[in-house]
């Protein structure tokens, strides 16, 4: 059972507020931090009332999930007699295997969670024979837990220099997730690690003009993450809640 359309928008209503109430404590333009609305408790015809609302951009967490909701979501648009968006852009923000990559290519125009070379390459290589371009960001594990996905702090540097000889593949910036806590601020740390390897790398020179994204924050602690510089936050429980 999905929520009221107005329960919906008031809740995007508040997370922009939100969005934009940090954004403003640290002298940041809040149009500078993208919502990528993570729908995998949603419904379907909540996402649908999402879109409607002007977000038009999803993300998911499982490969079966988002080749479903994508196609899904296509048919429905394709049905549509009014207008609405140019496009729904589906960006994949959980772990992927090299094996799922073929699935996810045909729907994701952004991939968060790169964390080997080879799971770059498998990408380049079947973007090449789709003759397309991936956007893909760094996923580097900045809170150190054992059980999380993404590439050492220390290692980041080099496999992002990797990436970048990939001609089908573009590195357009880096991924983390914060530590799950109820206190936000432990997960500052994580947040604040991110931005320094991502301002190291722009010094170094890593990265051409389109590596600029820190996509870094969920519902818990996405307002610390914007005050850390976050320009792509990835929020599902805030909205559909």
């Amino acid at each position: 059972m999905g929520i009221s359309q107005k329960r919906l928008s008031d809740n995007l209503q508040r997370v922009a507020d939100n969005i934009a109430a940090a954004a403003g404590r640290v002298r940041r333009d809040p149009a500078n931090v993208r919502l990528v609305a993570v729908t995998k408790s949603a419904d379907l015809d909540d996402v649908k009332a999402l879109i409607e609302l002007g977000v038009v951009d999803i993300g998911e967490s499982r490969v079966q999930q988002l080749t479903a909701r994508a196609e899904q979501i296509g048919q429905w648009l394709a049905r549509r007699r009014k207008a609405g968006p140019a496009e729904v852009r589906w960006h994949m923000v959980g772990h992927l295997q090299r094996n799922k990559v073929r699935h996810v290519l045909p729907w994701a125009s952004t991939i968060h969670s790169v964390d080997s070379l080879r799971l770059a390459e498998e990408i380049a290589n079947r973007a090449a024979q789709a003759q397309r371009s991936v956007d893909a960001l760094l996923q580097v594990n900045c809170s150190e837990e054992p059980q999380k996905f993404g590439v050492a702090v220390g290692a980041a540097a080099h496999l992002a220099e990797q990436v970048c000889t990939l001609k089908t593949l573009r590195l357009i910036g880096l991924m983390t997730m914060g530590p799950l806590v109820s206190d936000p601020e432990k997960a500052r740390p994580a947040f604040v690690r991110l931005r320094e390897i991502f301002e190291e790398m722009r010094n170094e020179k890593i990265g051409g003009r389109d590596f600029c994204h820190l996509s870094m924050g969920m519902t818990q602690d996405y307002q610390v993450a914007v005050e850390e510089g976050a320009t792509i936050v990835r929020i599902g429980t805030a909205l559909f809640e």
